[in-house]
């Protein structure tokens, strides 16, 4: 039987939600590892809407659950459904919509505050003992949630242009936690907290790369589960 895995978005689109290449990633590992997978998102409103095509804010408002359920095809549960119990693993895809509506990093940084029902998932999967998986900027979840956990979201250098986001990873190194440098086509294994991170694109790479390191990251929240 496949393992029972949630996966937890943030709007829909890079800027303001949910990366979609890193959602449909996930997706495509899990599917090819026999996952059985539900989606969900809070039922909250965005902090912002970006135009995409221009990258500025609009005056729209925008719902996240609403919105991420384009990238569900209409298959989402509002996120305070969820119970840990019914799941063997839950994924994070990236995106700023993590940053901006799951908690306030992109407003705070490591001051940030963490969603009410974003935090009690982390926790209640942490608890139980079942892996998280996070990817691109999500692994500052972990850290703000988890002190001491060790995490990566890539390098904490700008090596060669490909790494612009490297000083995340000071701050979640002043949150106490353990920041690992990984490639873009591999992922870290937190064996004691059960945490598995990849870079995707918090790093400047080709397209497979990113979808290769996804791979790596779901590949060991499955083996974990």
């Amino acid at each position: 039987m496949g393992k029972r895995v949630a996966l937890v978005l943030a709007g829909c689109g890079v800027f303001d939600g949910s990366e979609i290449h890193e959602a449909s990633a996930a997706l495509v590992h899990l599917s090819r590892g026999g996952a059985e997978v539900k989606i969900f998102a809070p039922n909250i409103e965005q902090r912002d809407v970006v135009n995409h095509l221009k990258g500025i804010p609009t005056e729209e408002k925008r719902n996240v659950l609403v919105e991420s359920a384009r990238l569900a095809r209409g298959n989402i549960q509002d996120l305070a459904e969820l119970k840990a119990s019914e799941f063997d693993a839950v994924i994070f895809p990236g995106g700023f919509g993590v940053a901006k509506n799951l908690c306030s990093w992109a407003v705070d940084g490591k001051n940030c505050t963490v969603n009410e029902h974003v935090n009690s998932t982390l926790q209640a999967f942490h608890s139980a003992k079942k892996p998280i998986g996070l990817c691109c900027i999500s692994p500052v979840l972990a850290a703000k949630v988890f002190p001491g956990c060790e995490v990566t979201v890539g390098q904490d250098k700008n090596v060669d242009g490909r790494f612009p986001d490297a000083e995340t990873a000071s701050a979640i190194v002043e949150l106490g936690c353990k920041h690992i440098c990984k490639n873009v086509n591999e992922s870290h294994v937190d064996k004691a907290n059960k945490i598995v991170t990849t870079c995707a694109f918090m790093c400047k790479a080709p397209l497979h790369e990113i979808f290769d390191g996804i791979g790596t990251m779901v590949q060991e929240v499955l083996k974990l589960a």
